[in-house]
C-alpha cells in the first residue's frame, strides 16, 4: 500500500540566494538555481526514505520531472503529471528576489562572458565572428536611468515581492509599462502593492505567474489600461472581482486559463468593463456559444479573440433568445443591441462545421474582421468550403483569416459562388433559397443570367459557349522548371481532363500529376481531387491559376 508521510514545512522569508529547507513552504513558487525559466511549485518539504538530509518536492510547470510525487512505493505529494515531480536539494532552488533587485539585475548588471560569447554571426566558412554593439555603453547608460524609464521588462527573473516599501514610486516615477511574465508571484497582495507604488502604470503583464490566492484588499487602479493574465490559473469569479478595481481597463488578456464558463455575479450578462475594447479568451475550454453571449452587453467591446476553444456553433441572438436567456430576471428593454460595436471576431481553431454559423455572422452590426481558419467548415479537406465561398456568404467581411479582402477578390468570389450554386442546384430554386441566403441578392447584383453564365473579359456570357483563361504552373520537384502556360478551357472541363491535358502540355510521361487551385488571400492552395468535377462545378473562374504537383 502507498504510504503518505506527514509534510514538514514552515513559514519564513526567503532570500535571493539558495535557501535552506526551513525557508520553504507548501504552495511556494520556486525556480531552479541557475535557470529562472525552470519554475515549479513546492509540494513537499522534508525527508525522503532511503536518502539522507532534507528534500523539497517540486511540481514543475513544464512537466519535466522524474515522477508523480511518489518514490519506492511512498507518496510524498501528488504532482499534476506522471513525470512532472521531482525531489531537489534546497541549495539547488531559488525562492526569488524583489522587483527592485530584478531591475538592478536586468538594467544595471554587467553582461556575463557566456552572454557575450552568444553574440556572434557565422562567416562563410562557418566560423563564429563576435558581434560588438556600437553605442552599447550609451544605451546601457540610458536604460540605467530609472527615473526616466517608461517601460521595463523583468520577465523570468524570479520576482516574488516588490521590495522595500515606498521605494518603487521614487525610483520609477514615470513607468507606464511593466512586463513581469514568468516570475514567482503568487499573491494578489504583492501585485497590488506594486501597482499602488507605480502611479503612471498603464500596462501590466503578469502572464505565467500562478496567482492562485483569493483577491482581497484590491485598491482602485484607475490608470491601468492593459492587463495581461495569460496562463495564471485565474477564474471568472476573480475576473469579476478585478473589474471593480479597473475602471479604465481597455484590453484584458486571459489566454490559457482553462476557462469553461463565464459566470457573472449579479446578472446573466457580464456588466461593468465600460471601457473594455479587447477581450482575449484564446486557448481556453469554452464549448457553448451561450457562454459567449454573456459578453454581448459590453458596449465598448470591439475585438473578441476566441481562437483555440471548443466552440461548435455560433449564432446571433434575436429577442426571443435574449428573453429566454434572461429567464425573466431582467426586463428586455434594459438590454442593448448584442455586440453592438464588435468589429473583430477571431474563431480560429474551434470545431465549427455548419454554414448556419457562417451566415449568422452577417447579423453582427459592425463585424468586418473574422478568423475561421482551422475549423472544419473552412477546410475543404474536411468537408468545408473554400475561401471564395466564405467571402461570398459573409457580406461585410473586409479581413478574412488575417488577409484583406480586396474589392476585386470580393467580386470574383461572389460571381464564382453564384456559378457554383447554379451548377449544383439549378433545378431546385427552393433548395437554393434555403441553403444559400445571399444567392438571389448576388445573382441580381452581378447581373448573372439563369442560363448559368460564365464571366469573361467581355462580361457575362452563356456557360455553354464560355471559355475560361487558366494559367498552369508546374511546382513538382521531379517535373523540373517549366514556363507558365495559359490556356482557354471550357468551363465544363473536368479535373480529370485537365490532368490529361497537363500530361500532354508538359510531357509528363512517368509522373502522375496532382492539381491545386491557387486562390488570392489563401495561405495554402486547394487540392482538386474529384476528377469528375468540372471547373464550373468547383466555381473556378476566369484568370485562375492551377498548380501542377506530383503524386507523392
Amino acid at each position: 500500500m502507498m504510504q503518505n508521510p506527514s509534510s514538514n514545512s514552515s513559514l519564513s522569508s526567503s532570500t535571493p540566494e539558495q535557501a535552506d529547507s526551513h525557508e520553504f513552504r507548501i504552495g511556494q513558487r520556486v525556480h531552479a538555481s541557475g535557470d529562472s525559466r525552470r519554475i515549479g511549485t513546492v509540494k513537499y518539504v522534508g525527508p525522503v526514505q532511503g536518502y539522507s538530509g532534507k528534500w523539497v518536492g517540486v511540481d514543475w510547470d513544464n512537466g519535466e520531472g522524474k515522477h508523480d510525487g511518489s518514490i519506492n512505493g511512498i507518496r510524498y505529494f501528488q504532482a499534476n503529471g506522471e513525470k512532472s515531480g521531482s525531489f531537489v536539494r534546497p541549495q539547488n532552488l531559488t525562492t526569488g528576489i524583489s522587483l527592485l533587485d530584478a531591475l538592478e539585475l536586468r538594467y544595471r548588471g554587467s553582461s556575463t562572458k557566456e552572454e557575450e560569447d552568444e553574440m556572434y554571426v557565422l562567416s562563410a566558412s562557418k566560423k563564429r565572428v563576435s558581434v560588438h554593439l556600437l553605442g552599447k555603453d550609451k544605451i546601457q547608460d540610458k536604460l540605467s536611468r530609472f527615473e526616466e524609464m517608461t517601460s521595463a521588462s523583468l520577465s523570468y527573473l524570479g520576482v516574488r515581492s516588490c521590495g522595500a516599501p515606498c521605494q518603487i514610486s521614487s525610483i520609477l516615477p514615470n513607468l507606464k509599462e511593466l512586463d513581469l511574465t514568468g516570475n514567482l508571484l503568487s499573491e494578489w497582495k504583492v501585485v497590488c502593492d506594486i501597482c499602488e507604488q507605480l502611479p503612471a502604470l498603464a500596462a501590466l503583464n503578469l502572464s505565467n505567474n500562478f496567482l492562485v490566492h483569493e483577491i482581497i484588499r484590491l485598491p482602485l487602479l484607475k490608470n491601468i489600461r492593459v492587463l495581461v493574465l495569460n496562463n495564471t490559473s485565474i477564474n471568472w469569479t476573480q475576473v469579476e472581482t478585478l473589474q471593480q478595481s479597473l475602471p479604465a481597463i481597455e484590453e484584458l488578456h486571459l489566454m490559457g486559463n482553462k476557462l469553461r464558463e463565464i459566470m457573472p455575479t449579479s446578472s446573466f450578462y457580464v456588466q461593468g468593463f465600460d471601457s473594455l475594447r479587447l477581450l482575449n479568451l484564446e486557448d481556453n475550454c469554452i464549448a457553448e456559444w451561450d457562454e459567449i453571449l454573456k459578453l454581448s452587453q459590453l458596449r465598448s467591446l470591439e475585438q473578441l479573440h476566441l481562437n483555440k476553444n471548443s466552440l461548435k456553433h455560433v449564432f446571433y441572438p434575436d429577442n426571443d433568445t435574449i428573453h429566454e436567456l434572461l429567464n425573466d430576471n431582467e426586463p428586455l428593454e434594459k438590454c442593448y443591441k448584442p455586440f453592438q460595436n464588435l468589429r473583430c471576431l477571431l474563431l480560429g481553431g474551434n470545431t465549427i462545421e455548419d454554414l448556419d454559423s457562417i451566415d449568422s455572422l452577417n447579423s453582427f452590426p459592425k463585424l468586418m474582421d473574422i478568423r475561421l481558419s482551422e475549423n472544419p467548415i473552412a477546410d475543404p479537406g474536411r468537408g468545408g468550403v473554400p475561401r471564395f465561398v466564405l467571402i461570398a456568404r459573409l457580406a461585410k467581411v473586409e479581413i478574412l483569416n488575417g488577409s484583406e479582402v480586396s474589392p476585386r477578390e470580393r467580386k470574383d468570389s461572389e460571381i464564382r459562388y453564384v456559378r457554383l450554386v447554379l451548377s449544383k442546384l439549378h433545378k431546385n430554386p427552393e433548395e437554393i433559397k434555403r441553403l444559400h441566403p445571399r444567392f438571389a441578392e448576388l445573382k441580381y447584383f452581378h447581373g448573372i443570367e439563369d442560363e448559368r453564365p460564365s464571366i469573361g473579359a467581355a462580361g457575362p456570357q452563356k456557360m455553354a459557349s464560355g471559355l475560361l483563361s487558366i494559367t498552369l504552373k508546374c511546382v513538382g520537384a521531379s517535373i523540373g522548371e517549366k514556363p507558365l502556360l495559359t490556356k482557354k478551357l471550357p468551363a465544363t472541363t473536368t479535373v480529370g481532363k485537365v490532368k490529361i491535358l497537363c500530361e500532354s502540355f508538359f510531357k509528363l510521361k512517368s509522373i502522375k500529376p496532382r492539381l491545386f487551385l491557387q486562390e488570392e488571400g489563401s495561405a495554402l492552395p486547394t487540392l482538386l481531387e474529384d476528377e469528375m468535377a468540372s471547373l464550373m462545378d468547383l466555381g473556378i473562374g476566369n484568370e485562375s491559376t492551377i498548380l501542377i504537383d506530383e503524386e507523392s
